[in-house]
């Protein structure tokens, strides 16, 4: 994976979404030749030099400074996790350390788990691979355990079985963007990490709609989100996720975690599942 073509892609994906009338500029008619904004009219929006700007579209960063890639965000609309991403990509990759494997998952991250007794949680690595687990996450999302090591991926999960597709049901296609979105995350905040970008290219390689998400270019840090949830044993289940950074594991991303509204039915069926 090319970081002068992620770069390019990026910025034409965020111009093209972009219309002359969302900022302030007329709409003289008739056909434009581009989707979204001209290079040109980004540049005299952001207050760079059209030379300028198109460099940076093509991928060459080197040299610009933060002063313009801040007006150049600011000109295209970016969000905070969109300004971060195009902060990173525009930047030098620092020297980013290889996945440590996931048996030197700390001893008491473990027992942090086991002793979620009513709350399903998983340690995801820096490609969204699932390196730890308590016994409700495997009731609630599936046997993952038993997947093949390299396809025990959130993004395998979602994207190549076909039981997740039926436990989300009209909810599959939101989880599935903000995974896509969540992986260009990572993949800008751990440049250079050589499993990620192969994890990323596998993936487009797997499954059609995983490649037509990426092609869009969606950056969103996952942070919480609601599921309702179609569960073969317990029927409709609403869980709400929180995913926590874990900086100080090494081989870890996050401990994402699932609960119940205190009192639900969904509370209840928490109890059915994790009852031995």
């Amino acid at each position: 994976m090319d970081d002068r073509t992620e770069l390019s892609g990026f910025l034409t994906s965020r111009r093209a979404r972009l219309r002359p009338q969302d900022v302030g500029l007329r709409d003289h008619g008739g056909v434009r030749r581009v989707a979204g904004l001209r290079r040109e009219e980004l540049a005299q929006i952001a207050g760079v030099s059209i030379a300028h700007y198109t460099r940076l579209e093509q991928g060459k960063a080197d040299s610009v400074s933060d002063n313009v890639l801040r007006a150049i965000g600011a000109a295209l609309r970016l969000d905070t996790d969109e300004s971060a991403y195009l902060h990173r990509l525009a930047r030098r990759p620092r020297s980013c350390a290889q996945e440590i494997p996931s048996t030197d998952m700390p001893i008491g991250l473990r027992y942090l788990l086991d002793s979620f007794v009513m709350t399903p949680a998983l340690v995801v690595g820096r490609h969204t691979q699932i390196i730890g687990w308590n016994r409700l996450a495997v009731a609630v999302f599936g046997d993952f355990p038993a997947l093949p090591h390299d396809r025990r991926t959130l993004s395998h999960l979602l994207f190549t079985e076909p039981h997740l597709l039926e436990l989300l049901g009209t909810g599959w296609d939101q989880a599935a963007l903000a995974q896509v979105a969540h992986l260009r995350v990572l993949l800008g905040r751990y440049r250079g990490h050589s499993e990620l970008a192969a994890h990323i290219d596998t993936m487009r390689e797997l499954s059609p709609e995983f490649a037509r998400m990426w092609a869009e270019h969606s950056v969103a840090q996952i942070r919480n989100r609601t599921y309702a949830l179609h569960h073969p044993l317990v029927g409709e289940l609403t869980l709400h996720g929180e995913l926590i950074a874990l900086p100080d594991a090494p081989s870890c991303c996050g401990l994402d975690l699932f609960a119940a509204e205190p009192g639900s039915a969904s509370e209840q069926a928490l109890r059915e599942l994790g009852s031995p």
